[in-house]
């Protein structure tokens, strides 16, 4: 009884959890403007801070994690304004001076270090930059939205119910092709419904199979750190890197597309076909 007890909190928690982080990010989107822009933001310097205490075994370099915030801040306040170029130029010399100072000190895993400001930037870039592009920002982080959590629980029942053979055993040992072509499917149909578009059933099947190889990504940094979750963050779910490692992977692509499609309007670009 005792465990049973205990299971059930756990999911209770892990739920409310769940409910009061997607409602911020849908009423984030909603909103619109700083509100958005400042959400994703704050995701990122978490992600940031998670990846820089994983990869040095917990410990905490502050000054070095408030000079590559402020990095962060202000390549979000160039793309915000619609510089995007201007706020990859940004990251780009973030990580070359996060990198120098680590081989500097010297500290372990100087590429990792480095790697800390591109990948938490992918957190808040590409959806700010989807975002602006009126009228259709708001419905392509809505789609991205449908597509990541649509694969993400639909590959964990599908996985759960089917079972089968590992997907990749030795990164994450839960993890089924057939909980993957689950997810794969579900957000194909999730894509296509939320846009209204069949085209958008096809992106959807590849922004599923990214969002899920971003997960993978992640997997596989924790297990060469030997870490559970990248830290206790959010409560029954483990980090802020745990929970967008495949949101983060999802809105690169997707923003890549809208830009080879439509040039500054990336947003027209990824949803409007």
């Amino acid at each position: 009884m005792p465990s049973a007890q205990t299971n059930w909190s756990d999911l209770t928690v892990r739920i409310a959890s769940a409910f009061v982080m997607a409602g911020l990010a849908l009423l984030t989107n909603w909103l619109g403007g700083p509100a958005f822009a400042l959400f994703w933001l704050l995701a990122a310097i978490a992600v940031l801070c998670e990846w820089l205490f994983l990869i040095r075994a917990g410990a905490k370099d502050w000054p070095t994690v408030i000079a590559a915030s402020a990095f962060l801040i202000l390549a979000t306040a160039f793309a915000y304004e619609g510089h995007g170029i201007s706020a990859l130029f940004i990251i780009a010399g973030g990580a070359i001076v996060l990198g120098s100072v680590a081989i500097a000190r010297p500290w372990p895993q100087p590429l990792l270090t480095a790697a800390a400001l591109p990948y938490a930037a992918c957190i808040v870039l590409p959806v700010t930059l989807l975002r602006l592009d009126e009228p259709h920002g708001m419905l392509a982080v809505f789609v991205l939205f449908a597509i990541v959590w649509g694969s993400d629980i639909m590959a964990y029942f599908t996985g759960r119910t089917l079972g089968g053979p590992k997907l990749w055993p030795s990164i994450s040992p839960k993890k089924t092709w057939s909980g993957f072509i689950g997810g794969l499917v579900f957000g194909a149909v999730a894509a296509g419904l939320v846009a209204g578009s069949s085209v958008l059933v096809l992106l959807g099947a590849l922004l599923a199979a990214v969002s899920q190889g971003g997960d993978l990504l992640e997997s596989a940094l924790k297990r060469r750190f030997d870490a559970k979750d990248a830290s206790h963050l959010i409560p029954g779910h483990g980090g802020v890197m745990d929970r967008l490692d495949g949101f983060l992977a999802a809105a690169f692509v997707a923003l890549v597309i809208g830009l080879l499609r439509a040039g500054v309007h990336p947003a027209s670009g990824f949803v409007a076909w």
